[in-house]
């Protein structure tokens, strides 16, 4: 997959293709169904696919007091955009001039560029300035420049509407089995280790510190996560606590992962953390030896749930 970091005005010519374009948070089930529709219609027309995003997300220029907390890093989604096998990503910088770009302005360069024969987008998908730029709109440019656009409602499982934010809502719950039904795979953080303050090791739980890099995180609680990382020679099981560890008057939220009979140094490796399964939420403990039979607790419970998994 070819990667473009081009604004605008100043990407070379690629086309003519196939399109979806979107911000794409999260990748959800709905997204990827999205991106290997346009990339096999393609393949069948002989033609490229391409998707076109921005970074950052264009609420962080247009307004930031109501910017989302994102599920993924950038790293990520290129990532999820490779595995739909879709041929170039198009990251567009989101400035506050590309804001301001009049719909019909933003979609004389996106024809310049892209020459699309399709644009695939979902039915909800605005652009332009003040977002003026609709399906509506998109169709009419579509219908002057010989161009199909096809609008995709994206659905959850359940029938209901499927969004980033509705994933959001629920890793706010801690429900993090309904995150990846929605997702299409588990919630991850990733991030690098980095020195705690070494709790965990004084409770004889020794833990990695996770310096994650996704600006969403699920509920404080513990979980069950499925522990990755390149220097890794296989997926570990972790319990996971997200949380201020009141018990010890805690102030800074951390994300601290205990893998039960790992042996080796963590610090300094970059770890992905797949969120499976919530044990329970953040208590505070009236003693120290409270809060050590119960991490002894969550981690007998942890491995019975892992193993029941892995039977079925």
């Amino acid at each position: 997959m070819e990667i473009w970091h081009h604004s605008l005005t100043s990407a070379p010519n690629f086309g003519p293709c196939l399109v979806t374009l979107g911000n794409f948070d999260g990748v959800h089930a709905g997204h990827r169904e999205l991106l290997e529709q346009v990339h096999q219609r393609a393949e069948a027309l002989g033609l490229p696919s391409a998707v076109v995003s921005f970074d950052p997300h264009p609420t962080v220029v247009t307004a930031p007091e109501r910017r989302p907390r994102l599920l993924m890093t950038l790293g990520q989604r290129l990532k999820a955009f490779q595995r739909t096998g879709v041929d170039l990503a198009w990251i567009i910088p989101f400035s506050r001039a590309l804001s301001e770009m009049a719909p019909e302005a933003f979609l004389a360069e996106f024809q310049r560029v892209l020459q699309p024969r399709e644009v695939h987008v979902g039915k909800a998908f605005r652009f332009g300035k003040d977002q003026a730029g609709d399906l509506l709109s998109l169709t009419a440019w579509g219908e002057g420049v010989g161009c199909e656009v096809h609008a995709h409602a994206l659905r959850a499982a359940d029938g209901g509407f499927l969004s980033s934010t509705r994933i959001r809502e629920a890793l706010d719950k801690g429900n993090v089995e309904e995150a990846a039904s929605l997702l299409g795979h588990p919630f991850a953080l990733t991030g690098v280790v980095v020195e705690g303050d070494r709790r965990g090791r004084h409770l004889g739980f020794p833990t990695a510190n996770l310096e994650w890099e996704q600006e969403q995180l699920p509920a404080k609680g513990v979980y069950v996560t499925e522990v990755r990382g390149s220097h890794l020679e296989k997926s570990f099981l972790g319990l996971t606590n997200v949380g201020d560890k009141p018990t010890f008057e805690g102030v800074a939220l951390a994300v601290e992962t205990h893998l039960p009979g790992f042996q080796g140094d963590l610090y300094g490796t970059h770890l992905e953390l797949a969120f499976l399964h919530r044990l329970r939420g953040e208590h505070r403990f009236t003693s120290v030896d409270g809060l050590r039979a119960q991490i002894a607790e969550d981690v007998q419970r942890g491995q019975n749930w892992w193993r029941e998994q892995k039977k079925g």
